[in-house]
Parts: structure tokens; sequence; C-alpha cells
């Protein structure tokens, strides 16, 4: 059986406080193994197997990982008989688990032709099948020591759902025919929204995930910090104020530049976010639904740290620290654009009210906050704890989620990080500035 004793001192129950019950566990279980699914059915074969940098992964890979992760933490440590339908996929969709035994190297992903794409489909539907049997036939006080693993399983899914289509979108964009993953939505064209800053008060505030709700272990313990006031903008920058940052040399000043991020520029070409283009008639950005023309009240997105941080720099602003990201998002409905949507696109930020807008959704926000961990945080016991503390080093905080992301899967205390030259997320930027700034 899983151990689940935990630190209390360190809040590192991040998956031991599930609200599942049987009914909501097999329903939750199910509908996240087919929307992954779902996301998948525009693909034809050749899509699923070819990887097309390090740092994403295949389609096939990720199906098969998220059936090995429930296989490994679930169905294999609570019945000694269970046999994998292969065993060389331990070896094969092991992720970074160390302790969980030897793996096969990420950048030759794209080699692993075999097992076939209908091989993992297979693969999925057994380990479903699996799954909500010991959903359903788990004797109570089993099921309430299993259901925090099912929980962190179906969260880690929805993650790699998100995963899917931003390294699809890499992938179809390095294709000359440019192709399409899904049909164009209905535009989006709007007025740009005027920006206007939200006041704050600072002071001694908490962050971190109270409650017993689900959370990952690097959004606990929750606890105190003291922030100056501060303001931040109402809305995340558009693509048109980008434009402008652009079209003043913002690319050619290496003033407004930390120096790793203008080395990082000066050895990658940089001069526009990732995916977009100069074209016959102007600037166009490659989307999931193919090639179009820039749209200037969109929020701009696929951009790194560096740029993110040289914008703010122009602007005479800065980026959010976390802790003012939070506080602002506090008790805010989530309300944007996310997964369930099926757009894949960020959308205008709504007309504005006096009020902070479109914290949730649409584009993950660059924050100044390193990723470490918070006072007093300790990762769990076992394989499960390499899920987030050890890549507690050199990566940048980023909140609120993306149109890629699971609206179920997001909440104001949710800690997305990556290394600051990452650009093949929905990565956009929100100002803020010292509230004496003003």
């Amino acid at each position: 059986m899983i151990v689940t004793s935990a630190r209390d001192r360190a809040g590192a129950e991040f998956y031991f406080r599930s609200r599942l019950d049987r009914e909501r566990a097999a329903r939750q279980f199910l509908e996240t193994r087919q929307f992954s699914e779902e996301i998948c059915r525009p693909l034809e074969t050749e899509d699923y197997v070819v990887q097309s940098m390090e740092e994403a992964s295949p389609v096939k890979w990720h199906l098969a990982h998220t059936s090995w992760f429930f296989e490994t933490f679930l169905l294999s440590q609570i019945r000694p008989d269970y046999q994998s339908m292969s065993p060389q996929f331990s070896y094969l969709f092991n992720s970074y688990y160390v302790q969980a035994g030897e793996r096969h190297p990420r950048p030759r992903r794209g080699m692993i032709t075999r097992p076939t794409v209908e091989d993992v489909y297979q693969y999925r539907k057994v380990v479903t099948e699996q799954v909500l049997k010991v959903i359903e036939n788990s004797r109570q006080a089993d099921l309430d020591k299993l259901l925090p693993v099912i929980e962190i399983g179906i969260n880690h899914e929805q993650q790699h759902q998100e995963l899917i289509l931003t390294d699809l979108k890499h992938l179809f964009s390095q294709n000359p025919l440019m192709p399409a993953y899904v049909a164009e939505p209905d535009p989006s064209a709007a007025a740009p929204a005027s920006l206007s800053w939200i006041p704050f008060e600072g002071g001694l505030i908490e962050i971190g995930h109270d409650g017993d709700g689900f959370c990952f272990d690097n959004e606990l313990p929750r606890h105190r910090r003291f922030a100056e006031p501060f303001e931040l903008a109402d809305r995340p920058v558009t693509v048109g104020e980008y434009l402008e940052f652009m079209g003043d040399g913002g690319y050619r000043e290496p003033t407004l530049w930390l120096s790793d991020g203008w080395a990082r520029r000066e050895e990658r070409g940089w001069e526009s976010p990732l995916y977009w283009r100069h074209g016959d008639n102007g600037w166009e950005a490659f989307t999931l639904f193919g090639l179009r023309a820039l749209e200037p009240s969109e929020p701009v997105c696929h951009v790194s740290y560096y740029e993110a941080d040289a914008f703010a720099r122009w602007a005479g602003a800065r980026l959010p620290r976390e802790e003012e990201w939070e506080t602002a998002a506090a008790g805010i409905p989530t309300a944007g654009g996310f997964a369930e949507d099926r757009r894949f696109h960020p959308r205008p930020a709504p007309r504005g009210d006096g009020r902070i807008r479109q914290m949730a959704g649409d584009v993950w926000e660059w924050t100044q906050s390193a990723y470490l961990p918070y006072p007093g945080y300790q990762p769990p016991e076992g394989a499960i704890g390499e899920y987030n503390g050890k890549f507690m080093c050199n990566q940048f905080v980023l909140r609120g989620g993306s149109c890629a992301t699971s609206r179920s899967h997001i909440r104001p205390t949710y800690r997305n990080f990556f290394y600051p030259d990452a650009r093949w997320q929905f990565a956009g930027i929100r100002l803020a500035r010292d509230a004496d700034a003003s």
C-alpha cells in the first residue's frame, strides 16, 4: 500500500487532502482521460511521433507517460501481481523520476517509433480500465488512501494535456506547409482596451494554498510575506503594445536587457516573439489554426522571461512579484480562456470596469520571482517527491494559466515554472510598479 504519511510542519500533504469520493473520482478520472484523447482527434498518425526540439515530447509519449504514471504510482503499488502491457514501458515512458528506475534519454523520445500509436492507445485503455476497477472495487478504507494518488494523477495528466498542445504548436510551426491543428474560431478582434493601474496597499500578507482542496506541494506551506504598496496593470500587455516596443528598437537596445537575456537574444537571433514572422502584408503569427495576421488587441504571448523583463523596463515598469500577483488574484472568479473552450489562443481582455482583468486563463504571466521553496517546505518522501522540489533552481514562476490550461486545474496559488529563455508556452506579460512610481 502507498505510504500516506506527511510532514505536517512543512505542509507537505499536497496530495493527501483529496475531496474526491468514489463517484467523483471515477467521473473526473474518466473525463480527464477522455479529454486527452479528444485533443488528439484532429491528428494524423505521423503527428504523434515527431519530437521538434529537446524541450518538447511527441504526442504519443505524453499519452503513454500519463498512463505510466497511474501504473507506477497506483496500480503496481496496490497489486503485487500487476503486469504491465510491456515491461519496457517503465523505461520508455518514465520522465525524470530517478527513484522509479532508468529512463530513456529525453532528447531521443522522437526515436521511439515502436510501440505504435495503436499500441499506446491500447495501453491507455488497459490502464484506464484497471484504475476504474480500483476505484469501483476498493474497500472504503483503502480507497480513502488511494484517492489522493488518483487526484494527483488527474492533475498530472491535465499538465500533459497542455504540453500536448504547446508541443504540437511548436511541431507544426516547423512544417513549411504551416498546417492548422483546428479551424479558426470566431474572430477575436476588438478595440484595444486601454491600460490602467490598480493600487494595492501591500503590508503583511499571506500567500500559499489554504484549505482542504487539492494543490501541489510547491504551493505549501501558507506563509507570510511583506509587500510594499504596489500597482498592477489591469490587463496583460497586448500585441499592439509589444509592436511599439519592437518599433522603438526594443530588440536592439542592450540597456533594456538583463545581461544573460541579451546574450540569449544575440545567440538565437530573437527579433520578435516566437511564431511571429514578417510577411508580405506585415507581421503574422503562427497559431494552432495556422498562419494569420497579428491581432493588436490580443495579449502578446510566447515571450521569454528575458523579453518580458526587457519590455517592462522599456515601459517604465517591472514584472510583478508572485506575492503581489497572488494578492491581486485572491477572490477573483476563474474567468478567462481555457482549454475547455477549444479555442487554444488568447483572447482580448474584456472591457475595463475599474477592476483587474484576465488574471486567469489566456496567457501565463511571468513574475520576477525565482522558483524557490516556500519557508518550511519539504518535498514528500519517495519518487513522487521528485515532482516539484528538485527543479527549484534557475527557473522563474509564472501565474494564472493559459488558453491551453484546463479551467479545473488552475487556482490563484498555482505556481508554474520555466527557465527564463523558454518561449514555446503561452506565456505573456502583466506589468507592475511600485506605488511611489506613479
